[in-house]
């Protein structure tokens, strides 16, 4: 299946010659949104760009959000045909070698395959402190809890993989968040069209290098989203 992996990019000039090479390992092509980055991110993809036509990248005036990031990426994704369309973050956190065990999963029927730092019981989180790992365990409670998705663990991850027809039933138009919170959004909304939700295990890393993308705003845009998901607001 023709396969697309979907990296946000804000000053991350660091991981891009890491991580390329990495994703280029597997039968998938690559698409960077880059926020005007200010640290040479975009030149060095375009150098990338030069070498071969998997790679792809556009560039916004600004730094417009993660959320929004993804919405442009899967627009541009459907247009051209891809099936199944990852999420991943540009900043090594999540370990390309995972990209087989997503599709085997997309390929058993499973509409939204999400990469869980919390399966089993388990905890794979390098490099965060305790009160960051309390922060994101309380987060995936409190929203699996009121929005009903309790056989999830981690609805906050940023590595997944969609197939095409889930993106096509959520509206895209009709996203409403831009941090975080949009995690939660594809998730529930996907749920609520019927798709098959599951989780693999993944660790994820704690980032060495670039801008981290959390904030206090962005983190309780998503607890307020959670509320208005359920409610349908």
């Amino acid at each position: 299946m023709k396969t697309l992996v979907i990296l946000p990019t804000y000053n991350e000039v660091e991981n891009i010659n890491k991580i390329i090479p990495k994703i280029l390992a597997h039968e998938v092509d690559i698409l960077f949104i880059d926020d005007s980055s200010q640290d040479g991110t975009p030149q060095t993809i375009k150098q990338w760009m030069d070498k071969t036509d998997r790679i792809n990248l556009i560039e916004r005036p600004s730094k417009l959000g993660l959320g929004t990031a993804y919405v442009t990426g899967f627009k541009w994704a459907l247009k051209k045909d891809y099936q199944y369309i990852f999420e991943m973050d540009a900043d090594l956190s999540h370990d390309p070698e995972n990209i087989p065990d997503f599709i085997r999963k997309s390929e058993e029927g499973y509409s939204l395959v999400i990469g869980s730092r919390y399966t089993q019981g388990k905890i794979s989180v390098v490099g965060w402190d305790f009160h960051r790992l309390l922060l994101s365990k309380f987060a995936n409670k409190y929203a699996t809890t009121i929005l009903g998705l309790k056989f999830l663990t981690d609805v906050t991850s940023g590595y997944r993989c969609y197939q095409r027809k889930a993106i096509e039933a959520v509206e895209l138009e009709n996203i409403k968040s831009n941090g975080y919170a949009f995690q939660i959004e594809m998730v529930y909304k996907i749920y609520k069209k019927g798709f098959k939700i599951t989780e693999i295990p993944i660790i994820f890393y704690e980032r060495n290098s670039g801008s981290s993308k959390m904030s206090k705003k962005i983190a309780i845009e998503a607890a307020i989203m959670v509320w208005k998901l359920k409610l349908g607001l």
